[in-house]
């Protein structure tokens, strides 16, 4: 705290409803909670808390402190660049106005224990708590796009998996999710007619997954004897196999989509191919 002794016997006298002024170059949430949590050590005490984010120019910082001045006030900050830390002490110690250094002294510390410096960006916790969201928003959305269950998900999903049973579709859309993309997948059945909407999608945000039929007869037998059913169900037969992945490579060219053999490849694989496919197409959408 900069000049506070200093401050409090010049600024207005102590009946004036006193007013706590935050400063942040984000929206300033972080000071303002401090600033209540002090605030409330005083029963209140009809002090205004009044809040100035984004503050990110000099000139920006001189305003709000010629604002201040002549008020029963004290300006709490949350700063991150030391060039609109020095700007903003300086200006209040000229107009005798007490200033609070939440960020400040906590990063000056923090260099001491740490491997290096700060990286002195605004905003970076919010961006850490919207990608969290997004995450989490994501899962969700695979979740309630699941294996096809509504087709409505389609055209909102940031990219649409196709592919027979057992091709990894849904573990390939939750692991696309913690990347915080949107993947719905459904499933493609020769006695089914696939939802019109995958038709409608641009090609690089629709991918088909295939996969070897010998492989897939070993997973689909193993998948029988761990619901207690025969190994000899039509399911994991050889022709019914062979039958299913005709019919979806035919689907798949239809749509026009990428198609990724997954025989033999981990879900980590798999979805580092489908990520450049996708960003690559937003990349070559952006240019146009």
């Amino acid at each position: 705290m900069k000049g506070l002794e200093e401050g409090l016997a010049l600024i207005a006298p102590k009946d004036d409803n006193p007013v706590v002024y935050i400063v942040s170059d984000s929206i300033g949430e972080t000071a303002e909670l401090v600033a209540k949590a002090a605030v409330s050590q005083f029963n209140g005490g009809n002090v205004q808390i009044r809040r100035v984010p984004y503050v990110n120019d000099p000139q920006d910082i001189v305003d709000v402190v010629d604002e201040a001045q002549g008020q029963n006030c004290i300006i709490a900050f949350t700063l991150v660049l030391p060039e609109l830390r020095e700007v903003l002490v300086r200006e209040a110690d000229r107009h005798h106005i007490p200033t609070v250094d939440i960020m400040g002294p906590f990063l000056d510390s923090l260099t001491l224990i740490t491997s290096g410096p700060p990286k002195l960006e605004p905003g970076l916790v919010r961006k850490l708590d919207e990608e969290y969201f997004r995450r989490v928003e994501a899962i969700e959305f695979a979740v309630k796009y699941d294996d096809g269950k509504d087709p409505r998900g389609i055209l909102r999903a940031d990219l649409v998996l196709l592919g027979v049973s057992r091709t990894s579709k849904t573990p390939l859309s939750m692991y696309l999710a913690n990347k915080r993309i949107k993947a719905a997948n459904v499933p493609l059945v020769p006695e089914v007619a696939p939802p019109q909407e995958i038709f409608n999608l641009p090609p690089y945000k629709a991918v088909g997954l295939t996969i070897k039929p010998q492989q897939l007869n070993v997973i689909r037998t193993e998948r029988l004897k761990t619901l207690g059913l025969t190994s000899h169900a039509d399911y994991a037969s050889h022709e019914r196999i062979l039958k299913e992945l005709e019919y979806a490579e035919g689907i798949m060219k239809r749509v026009g989509c990428p198609i990724i053999d997954v025989t033999n490849k981990a879900v980590e694989e798999t979805a580092s191919k489908v990520l450049e496919i996708y960003y690559r197409g937003e990349r070559q959408r952006a240019e146009k």
